[in-house]
């Protein structure tokens, strides 16, 4: 069947078709309905796969992978993969359950009217014409296994269920006219028969307690409108932000309430305050004591996340990483603080004996001069730790510094108005939608910084599409007339010199776009990847601008914002242990990284007879002369595992090296936080609160955020809309007008006349694993051997 659908997709141009607002099945969500040579297909909005038939529960088994109907997806996000599992495996254990249900109505409706005729008194001779004004039909054609059980179900509520289902009453009274006689004249249902325990309804709720076990909202008779308008309604008179629907915890909210059953009775405002954000502060606690428990094996880096409220006050959230997850500790008014170097070391300090100063192996923080000295103090106070820059923030700020270079700025610029074009006219919004198959101009990127090149590479990717888009009739004939600025946007689209000048940016840009998300991802400790990521970002500019005049303008700015000068040694000594680079090491590093992990050695140790050690067991790793070093399966595992897993597994030979290079090893580089919105982090630090007010607050922010820590990463993994206020200050100016704002002329477009998004999941781009995976494949003998000898040699 697959090589059939191939064949005729081959045979005509696809026109995609609008999805009904009645198909709720989470499948819908991630395939598109199109129509190729006369036929009506599902199209996998992953793989592109086309399906002719078995409907959206056999593209579901394609999504989740499941084989057996359907061919796997080979790009279904894992997340997606997961959810497709889990309401395939809620259908079958659904069906099941409903069979179990009718048969166990089946031996009702076969028993009752045998007992009800055995105990019955004979009915009166004249019975034949006596007219009852109930007519008794079958128990199986009464209930509705959709519906609330018949006891809890209000009387107009089955009155307006008896008008809506019209072919249920003329099979009643089908059934009541052509019935025998003895059925046509049951006595009334007040006078229950003899034999009969319990009047008919009771029979029927005698099955609620196995009907209520089915989501309400997911049977075919429930109005699924009501329960989206009723959530609508809540959200926008609470104010809560629509954001609040991406929150991992939405769905298993829906099916909590669902599984209640009847109506559960709400909880009180006294609830939330009280007992049950004890309870959750309980929960966060006990998960934190188990981040705590691998302090002392894999160290762990104090993250000092510092920013300024729409107040103007400066606050620092701490925090403590390791590898098993990030806790957050606590938030600081540090307004007055970080005017002076004073008053931050002694803030710093404080908090590193909080966490215990042998846990800690650096401390990283902002990375202005006065963060700077503040830190020097602190290393000197506690000999055993580093004091860090932020590495998020510097390569944020190298991307910001690249966007300002004059011929990079006239591209984004360019693109902006393509962007701001299409997205403030709803017939070129539309057609968009329609020449990109769903897809968007605008992706999620980590910063603003670093949405500019994102951008420039999504739309690099989509230019056909978007060539096709302007050579269509509706562009030609229905927009350019009434749009003056779509000419413009013509031009640009069609200039060839427009694309080559983007693929040219996205080229010097990308190593360190992907070192952004590499470092700022919390699935696996950066440490050991930033000295060579930097390094290959480096060699790309070369090898694209090729000339030193015109490549050390980009090279000054990465080292002016890694501050070449500052001693970085926790990074070269993550580096020179990283095995993916091993040849490098094997073959003889410069000075400066060997140095590097002299120092860290040094400091991290503080007993002298075990520095002796590593460094003999340093000289054993470099050779491979003794244990699983020179190992095939070490070998390989050099690429696949995390290197401080690799150390744990074949590092037995040097049981010294391999606890510090553990522990450098597991070590993050980035201080940024999560997502900070709809906290009151402000708030806590009122001082007209009472004292009890005060520290629920605390107590709710210390939840509030500890949960979206342990959730982030499925946090990028969301819904997505680039117009949408929530995501304001990363898209910054990518879909505003400014020929419109400039002249005045912009278009009446009414923002219901845009059609809704087809998928509401839209992917970071690549998950964190396949960054560190891209990132891997990049690595080649060159590349190490080159980062090895060091970035200034590569300028000789």
């Amino acid at each position: 069947m697959a090589s059939e659908a191939e064949a005729e997709v081959a045979a005509g141009p696809e026109v995609v078709l609008p999805i009904g607002a009645q198909k709720h099945d989470p499948a819908w969500k991630h395939c598109q309905m199109v129509r190729s040579a006369g036929r009506v297909r599902l199209k996998c909005v992953y793989c592109h796969k086309h399906f002719l038939g078995g409907g959206i529960h056999r593209f579901k088994e394609h999504l989740a992978r499941r084989p057996g109907n359907a061919c796997c997806c080979p790009k279904v996000p894992r997340e997606v993969q997961e959810t497709m599992l889990h309401s395939l495996d809620a259908v079958a254990a659904k069906k099941k359950r409903k069979q179990s249900l009718a048969e166990g109505i089946r031996r009702i409706t076969h028993s009752a009217p045998a007992a009800a005729a055995s105990a019955s008194p004979p009915a009166p001779a004249d019975a034949a014409e006596m007219e009852s004004p109930i007519h008794m039909i079958p128990l199986n054609e009464v209930l509705d296994l959709g519906s609330v059980p018949l006891e809890e179900t209000p009387p107009e509520t089955r009155e307006m269920k008896g008008s809506i289902s019209k072919k249920r009453k003329k099979l009643a009274a089908r059934q009541a006219s052509t019935a025998p006689l003895a059925h046509q004249n049951q006595q009334p249902l007040q006078s229950t028969p003899a034999g009969l325990t319990q009047p008919f309804h009771q029979m029927v709720v005698a099955f609620d307690s196995a009907a209520s076990q089915l989501r309400h909202f997911d049977q075919p008779g429930s109005n699924k409108e009501q329960v989206y308008m009723a959530i609508g309604r809540f959200l926008y008179d609470a104010g809560v932000s629509l954001e609040a629907v991406n929150s991992v915890y939405f769905q298993p909210m829906l099916e909590a309430v669902a599984s209640a059953g009847g109506k559960p009775e709400a909880f009180s405002y006294h609830d939330f305050r009280g007992s049950i954000l004890k309870k959750s502060l309980d929960e966060v606690t006990a998960q934190l004591e188990f981040y705590k428990g691998s302090w002392t094996r894999t160290g762990c880096t104090l993250l000092a996340d510092e920013w300024t409220t729409d107040r103007g006050r400066t606050l620092i959230n701490f925090s403590v990483y390791c590898p098993e997850g990030t806790m957050f500790l606590k938030s600081v008014d540090a307004t007055d603080i970080v005017v002076s170097s004073d008053p931050l070391y002694e803030l710093l300090k404080n908090v590193v004996e909080e966490v215990g100063e042998k846990n800690v192996v650096q401390v990283i923080t902002n990375n202005s001069e006065i963060h700077a000295v503040a830190g020097k103090r602190l290393c000197e106070t506690f000999p055993t730790l580093f004091w860090s820059q932020c590495s998020f923030q510097c390569i944020d700020g190298m991307l910001e510094d690249f966007s300002k270079v004059g011929a990079i700025n006239e591209i984004i610029c360019n693109a902006k108005v393509i962007t701001g074009f299409i997205y403030n006219s709803a017939f070129a919004f539309n057609l968009m939608k329609r020449h990109l198959h769903g897809k968007d101009l605008l992706v999620p990127a980590e910063t603003r910084a670093a949405m500019n090149f994102v951008t420039l590479k999504n739309m690099y990717n989509l230019k056909d599409s978007l060539e096709a888009m302007i050579s269509s009739d509706e562009w030609i004939h229905y927009l350019l007339p009434k749009k003056p600025g779509g000419v413009e946007v013509t031009n640009l689209i069609g200039n060839l010199q427009f694309w080559s000048s983007c693929a040219a940016v996205v080229r010097i840009t990308e190593p360190l776009v992907h070192l952004l998300k590499l470092v700022g991802s919390n699935k696996r400790p950066s440490m050991g990847y930033v000295y060579a990521g930097l390094y290959q970002a480096k060699a790309a500019i070369k090898k694209e601008l090729v000339r030193k005049n015109d490549y050390m303008a980009y090279w000054d700015i990465i080292d002016w914002r890694w501050n070449k000068d500052a001693p970085r040694p926790l990074h070269l000594a993550g580096f020179f242990l990283n095995p993916l680079f091993f040849d490098g090491v094997r073959g003889g590093t410069s000075s400066e990284i060997f140095s590097g992990m002299l120092d860290c050695i040094e400091r991290l140790v503080s007993d002298v007879k075990i520095q002796d050690k590593i460094q003999k067991e340093l000289n054993v790793y470099r050779s491979e002369a003794a244990g699983d070093f020179r190992r095939q399966m070490a070998i390989r595992a050099r690429r696949t595992l995390p290197p401080a897993e690799w150390w744990y597994t074949y590092g037995g030979a040097c049981p010294n090296l391999t606890r510090l290079a553990v522990r450098i090893l597991s070590q993050t580089c980035s201080a940024k936080g999560c997502d900070r919105r709809h906290i009151s982090f402000e708030q806590i630090h009122d001082q007209r609160m009472n004292l009890f007010e005060r520290q629920r607050m605390h107590h709710l922010t210390f939840v509030q955020y500890n949960l979206r820590l342990q959730h982030r990463q499925q946090h990028k993994t969301k819904a997505f809309d680039p117009v949408s206020v929530d995501n304001i200050d990363i898209v910054d100016d990518w879909v505003v007008d400014r020929s419109a704002l400039i002249s005045g002329q912009a278009e009446q477009s009414n923002w219901t006349e845009i059609n809704q998004p087809v998928n509401n999941i839209t992917s970071m781009g690549p998950s964190d694993d396949d960054e560190f995976e891209s990132f891997i494949e990049g690595v080649d003998d060159k590349m190490i051997q080159g980062a090895s000898r060091g970035t200034q040699e590569d300028d000789e």
